[in-house]
């Protein structure tokens, strides 16, 4: 009896909470990209994941547009600076080029996010992009980038977030996340949209 109206009592709660257990989904993400930058910013928004990725010859896929080519690229990010698209620098003179053509301008950083549901198909995609403008680059300073060789692995031949570069940036008009590669808001709408919505295919840039 007393068992009875304590059940009676509690029983809208007990079956909130089991509606609630009910919903929980653990998400396995699997990022298609080697980059140290996304890797530690896809952890610092609390996800787990798996890093696996394709041997793809970036240099192969053109479009004239920085926009239409990272969304093609996927997962990458390029710079764009006077209107050309700068991608990884081929050699350490293109890459001294690319930074001193930097010193007292302006670059912009257009990164792309697909996020694709591998039980749905369902394919969601975006690109942001941020504006970076620099003081007058030391010849020093450019001498230890191309020193380091680090310059030949990143798009535009500078990454941002290098403590030689912090220095010499005037302003960042953007997010830290998007020079990185891998904006944040961006990336977990489209996780939530790629889980939530039917399956489809979607290219789309950022409301």
């Amino acid at each position: 009896m007393l068992l009875g109206r304590w059940v009676q009592k509690h029983f809208s709660r007990l079956f909130w909470l089991l509606a609630v257990v009910a919903v929980v989904v653990v998400v396995q993400i699997i990022l298609g990209s080697s980059s140290m930058p996304r890797q530690h910013i896809l952890a610092e928004m609390g996800y787990d994941f798996t890093v696996m990725t394709a041997d793809i010859d970036e240099k192969a896929i053109r479009k004239d547009k920085p926009e239409e080519l990272v969304t093609a690229l996927a997962e990458a990010k390029v710079v764009v600076h006077e209107g050309r698209i700068r991608e990884k620098p081929s050699s350490k003179d293109e890459a001294r080029n690319f930074i001193e053509g930097y010193s007292g301008g302006r670059a912009e950083v257009v990164g792309s996010v697909l996020v694709t549901n591998l039980k749905t198909g369902r394919r969601e995609a975006g690109w942001e992009r941020a504006e970076v403008y620099f003081y007058d680059i030391p010849a020093e300073v450019v001498q230890s980038l191309i020193d380091e060789g680090i310059t030949l692995n990143v798009a535009g031949g500078l990454m941002l977030e290098h403590p030689l570069t912090s220095p010499i940036i005037k302003e960042v008009i953007g997010t830290a996340d998007t020079i990185m590669g891998l904006p944040k808001s961006l990336t977990e709408r489209l996780i939530q949209e790629a889980l939530t919505r039917p399956s489809s295919e979607a290219c789309r840039n950022p409301a």
